[in-house]
Formats: C-alpha cells, structure tokens, sequence
C-alpha cells in the first residue's frame, strides 16, 4: 500500500476529486496548507501599500491506495491539477506498513 499526497492549487480540488473517483477511489483526506516553493510568495496590494505573502495558499490530498493503482492515481492527480504555472505542486508517494478500518476490524487492502 502507499500513500499519495498532493499539495494543490485550492482551485483545482473539484478537477482533482472528481479525476480520483472516476478511478474508484472513494476516501481522501483534504487539508488546508501554507507554504511556498519556487514561487517564493506573492506581491499584493491593499490600499496603496505594497506587501509580501510568503507563504502561499494550497491544499494538501492524501490518499491511500493499493501499490498496483499508484501509477494511475498520480497521472489522474498530476493531469487534473496541472495549469502549466510555477506553483502547481507537488506529489509525495510513501510507503504503508498497515491500515485498519476501526469500526469493523479490517485491515491492510480490506480496509481500503
């Protein structure tokens, strides 16, 4: 098993959400993030006056997915989130001892 996290533009979630479950996955955890990469923070104005937000607003998908669907899951994840702009994100791929569904007891790919 692995696990997939994708840090995303927030925009892109709906594309993203509804790539994933045209594959059948059917359980994310969605997190709002801050930070910056390359893009190193935005200039805005407010009220005449010039400011720097560094840490840049994103959102963060995990999932955990059996290892023969993770090729698929990050080229679902990588096309539906790609606008061709520095600051589309990145995607993390980890590996997972075990997994258990609390409430029934299943565990490992029953529990997926």
């Amino acid at each position: 098993m692995k696990k997939i996290e994708a840090i995303i533009r927030p925009f892109k979630l709906e594309d993203v959400k509804i790539a994933l479950v045209n594959l059948g996955i059917v359980g994310m955890t969605v997190s709002e993030v801050r930070g910056f990469g390359r893009q190193k923070g935005q200039v805005e104005r407010y009220r005449g006056s010039e400011f720097t937000v560094e840490f840049l607003q994103k959102l963060k998908i995990e999932v955990v997915v059996a290892d023969e669907s993770v090729d698929g899951v990050i080229k679902a994840i990588a096309e539906a989130a790609k606008t061709g702009e520095i600051g589309d994100g990145k995607i993390f791929v980890s590996s997972i001892e075990t997994v258990l569904r609390i409430r029934t007891g299943e565990s490992d790919d029953s529990a997926l």
